[in-house]
């Protein structure tokens, strides 16, 4: 049983296994030939592979990148960070865990199927972090790990990761030009309101856009985002390895003996490579999956939406990507200093969430909002980045006070927050608010039906 239950959990937290076999399921559904459906999820899996080989080498630029600000800084405190706080759960917790992800992707696929929001949330390692998440705070609050938080749990996770990609889907459409595809990160509703903020207080013109940055023409090279992305990331990392020192930056844990400027300068170069690697890999997910969408939604969930990885959306405005992020992270340095002043519990930025949820949120607020709305999103989205981690510790109990990490994104913040808030009144509490929240998402279903009805009237 525990090798069977392996695999399926392997599998379902495979991201480029998962989403290939769905690729295929819907050419198999639209009759194509076999060699059409061999082909497409190929491709839709190799195609992910290539995304997350570029996510991997932007995160192993990040490591150094981080590590040098530590130093600078000298600040010791939680680190946000999804990945090391499951892997640190996940030994306690485990098999809660695989068993909330299982339910919670049956309720996404039936919420999916009879109600209007239409999203299959395809995220597997999002959906693993949830469950994770899920699991510890309805432990902590008492539930312990029996048959009813597993239930409970994955009422939880279904409901929650059906709901937030219609939060961002406005923007998406925007964003992408299409309804095709929907934003299957847990940086939802941050994404939604840095959307929101830019739309109102950014610059509706389209000449205002992050992508159309009024930029010389002896600078014209400056367009390609290869090229920018390279000597901004290079300007960043030499300045970091200045005030590092060479003593630091050259030591056995980074360099290893490398120039420090040499290194700072490879290791921005490299940055820039796996973004190109990641904006290749999307690419090909995009040419594969919406097409074989198209059978899924034609027979098993009509309409529906695949809600993919947050890089996603990085090739349509890249200029925001960096803006987004640069924000973001200014704002978590001056926050982290704010709260060294205030003795509290100290958050330090964590580079790699802060780059993909902060290069994501400017480009939520450039889609309404231009260069203006990008800076303006991304400067909240940095806020919540910054001081939410402080929310959800004391939901993670007793797990919580000994970790050195802790949960980053909008969703986990939000989400995780208010169920342990709820958990500190007791089982019953917690109960009837996740009880409440799928009836809350039924009723806001029909009210909406209701009025679409009453429009074609």
């Amino acid at each position: 049983m525990n090798g069977f239950l392996n695999f399926i959990v392997s599998f379902a937290t495979t991201p480029a296994l998962l989403v290939g076999i769905i690729a295929m399921l819907g050419l198999i559904l639209q009759k194509k030939p076999a060699t059409a459906v061999i082909q497409g999820g190929i491709k839709t899996f190799a195609g992910f592979l290539v995304l997350t080989g570029g996510a991997g080498i932007l995160v192993n630029s990040l490591t150094p990148f981080s590590a040098m600000f530590q130093h600078v800084f000298n600040a010791k405190g939680i680190v946000p960070s999804n990945e090391a706080v499951v892997a640190l759960a996940l030994v306690k917790f485990g098999t809660p865990a695989a068993l909330i992800m299982l339910v919670g992707f049956v309720v996404n696929i039936i919420l999916a199927r009879f109600t209007r929001f239409k999203y299959i949330f395809l995220t597997g390692q999002a959906m693993l972090y949830v469950s994770t998440m899920a699991a510890v705070v309805l432990a902590s609050a008492g539930l312990g790990t029996s048959w009813l938080t597993i239930l409970l749990g994955g009422i939880f996770e279904g409901t929650l990761l059906t709901i937030t990609p219609a939060l961002t889907q406005r923007y998406m459409r925007k964003i992408t030009g299409n309804d095709g595809v929907a934003m299957g990160h847990t940086g939802n509703m941050g994404y939604a309101l840095s959307g929101y903020l830019g739309e109102k207080f950014g610059n509706p013109d389209p000449e205002k856009s992050t992508e159309k940055l009024n930029i010389p023409k002896n600078l014209g090279f400056l367009r390609d985002s290869t090229v920018s992305i390279s000597l901004v990331m290079m300007v960043v990392y030499i300045i970091l390895a200045l005030i590092a020192g060479p003593k630091f930056v050259e030591g056995p844990s980074l360099s290893n003996g490398t120039n420090y400027i040499v290194y700072a300068i490879t290791q921005a170069g490299t940055f820039a490579a796996g973004f190109v690697v990641v904006l290749q890999g999307v690419r090909m997910i995009l040419a594969e999956i919406i097409p074989a969408f198209q059978g899924i939604a034609s027979k098993l969930v009509p309409n529906s939406k695949p809600a993919l990885d947050v890089p996603i959306v990085f090739p349509y405005a890249p200029n925001a990507v960096l803006i987004g992020f640069f924000v973001s992270f200014v704002v978590g340095v001056f926050s982290m200093l704010a709260m060294l002043g205030l003795h509290t519990t100290v958050i330090i930025p964590g580079v790699v969430g802060i780059f993909f949820c902060g290069g994501a949120a400017g480009v939520y607020g450039n889609a309404f909002g231009g260069v203006r709305g990008a800076v303006i999103g991304s400067f909240v989205n940095g806020l919540i980045l910054a001081w939410g981690p402080l929310l959800i510790l004391p939901a993670l109990g007793s797990f919580g006070a000994g970790a050195a990490s802790t949960f980053a994104d909008s969703d986990y913040i939000v989400s995780g927050g208010i169920l342990g808030l709820t958990g500190k009144a007791g089982s019953t509490a917690l109960i009837a608010l996740i009880l409440g929240f799928l009836v809350l998402v039924l009723v806001i279903n029909s009210v909406l039906n209701a009025r679409d009805k009453a429009k074609v009237k």
